[in-house]
């Protein structure tokens, strides 16, 4: 109960940070009277401005860190991540093709859609390649993952060069790749406070199978388990769970690593418990990282992913010096 109460008293914290920073930070008193219903202009800008972009920002965070979680334990490695398997490339295809090509759909619709099917559509090509090869285990679809996301790499670098122009402004597509959370609408936050909820009960009855499968393929299947498909599912449940944080928060690396980590000293391994603990970190990571982003050189703001780069760049090194140690 303990890592819980801990969880969540510093995810509480970390909104309440995120909603008080910004070009002119808030003070407690001012949220308070926000929150209290204050008709004031800046309790209205807090209360319909800020606090849905931090909202969305933690649900974007626990989307990643539950990707994590569920990558790491597929591939049985700590040092895996959720853009393994080409859905970041994907939803960047995706989103280059939104910002880049003119369509009927506004532009607010037209990006997630399009960044959640390049992501997942990404996700079935990978595994219809290592399918094809006859290796749909972690080590092929880990390879098929590294083609298939360079391929998708060298389009979207493509179609940036060929379809812009002096009227298309490609620092909107470099921005977006670089991870960032736009404030969303109140229709657009339920529908993503939806999806993550969707998300969470897809993967929770994964647990027991992730757990199992850390013994090992050969003990896994002599436990019951068919092997290359559950690796399949879990996979693709993963994907989709990347694709809708990719959709609403671009591309936002290392959260997604550090998250199952942190979770794993507060729970323990067993994925049971490490699925919601993991979700829970990604959004006190990403809370924080976002009102970093927005506070730190005023008035301009600093994109979400690099501020996460920056700081689970080391994250990254010591878990690797450690690994190559042991």
């Amino acid at each position: 109960m303990r890592p819980w109460i801990v969880l969540g008293l510093c995810l509480a914290a970390g909104i309440a940070v995120a909603a008080s920073a910004g070009h002119d930070w808030a003070t407690p008193s001012e949220l308070l009277r926000a929150f209290a219903g204050d008709d004031s202009l800046r309790s209205r800008l807090l209360v319909e401005w800020r606090m849905p972009r931090v909202l969305a920002a933690a649900l974007v965070g626990a989307l990643l860190g539950l990707g994590g979680a569920m990558f790491q334990g597929v591939f049985r490695n700590p040092l895996a991540e959720p853009y393994l398997l080409g859905s970041a490339g994907g939803a960047g295809l995706g989103a280059s093709v939104a910002l880049l090509v003119p369509l009927a759909l506004p532009q607010s619709v037209t990006l997630p859609v399009l960044a959640f099917a390049g992501a997942w559509g990404a996700t079935l090509a990978v595994l219809a390649v290592a399918r094809v090869a006859g290796a749909v285990d972690t080590a092929g679809l880990l390879l098929a993952g590294v083609a298939i996301a360079a391929m998708l790499g060298a389009l979207r670098s493509f179609l940036m060069l060929a379809l812009s122009d002096e009227t298309m402004n490609l620092q909107v597509v470099v921005s977006w790749v670089l991870g960032g959370v736009q404030t969303p609408t109140l229709p657009g936050l339920l529908v993503l406070a939806l999806l993550t909820a969707l998300c969470l009960v897809l993967a929770l009855p994964l647990a027991r199978g992730l757990d199992t499968l850390g013994l090992g393929e050969t003990m896994a299947a002599t436990f019951g388990i068919d092997v290359p498909r559950f690796i399949a599912l879990a996979v693709l449940i993963g994907s989709i769970v990347v694709a809708v944080a990719v959709a609403y928060g671009g591309l936002v690396a290392f959260v997604g690593l550090a998250s199952p980590h942190i979770a794993r000293w507060l729970t323990g391994p067993l994925h049971r418990s490490l699925l919601p603990a993991s979700a829970l970190v990604g959004a006190i990571v990403v809370c924080l990282a976002d009102a970093l982003a927005r506070s730190v050189l005023p008035p301009a703001e600093i994109p979400l992913g690099l501020v996460t780069a920056i700081a689970g760049a080391p994250f990254f090194i010591v878990l690797l010096a450690s690994r190559l140690r042991s």
